[in-house]
């Protein structure tokens, strides 16, 4: 028994379209939030200075162009935009995130512990379903 079946998959209608869509502009709002926060409530100094204590130079800097990342790859990545380009970074700038703080935390973020890496996991599933459902949207020609 074949468990996915191609030939008989239908075409995408568009309440699917607009599901998938909004997938993908709620993910995008997670990030750009994200990175906003950071921005105005002045983390990127701290998380610079993390970096660095971590070995990790130009930590600062780093810390500033991830903030900027967040906030200008989410619109993005919001807009369909440079998508192929803009989740492999995430996917990057996430997986070192849970490397280097949320994975040392253990799984949950709250209530059986604290800034664990079950957001982290979310996140990188999500931006993995919405990369391997960018060509949904491409119009093939028939």
């Amino acid at each position: 028994m074949e468990v996915l079946n191609m030939k008989h998959m239908q075409k995408p209608n568009n309440r699917f379209l607009i599901v998938l869509h909004s997938f993908r502009v709620i993910l995008s709002l997670l990030l750009i939030i994200h990175g906003m926060v950071r921005l105005f409530i002045g983390g990127a100094p701290h998380f610079g200075a993390y970096l660095t204590s971590e070995g990790i130079p130009g930590g600062t800097f780093i810390a500033y162009a991830l903030t900027f990342f967040e906030i200008i790859g989410g619109c993005l990545l919001a807009l369909r935009v440079f998508s192929r380009w803009i989740i492999p970074v995430f996917l990057i700038e996430i997986i070192m995130g849970l490397v280097m703080v949320h994975g040392k935390e253990g799984w949950f973020v709250v209530g059986y512990g604290r800034n664990g890496s079950e957001y982290s996991v979310l996140i990188l599933v999500s931006l993995i379903l919405v990369w391997f459902s960018e060509d949904v949207f491409v119009k093939k020609e028939s």
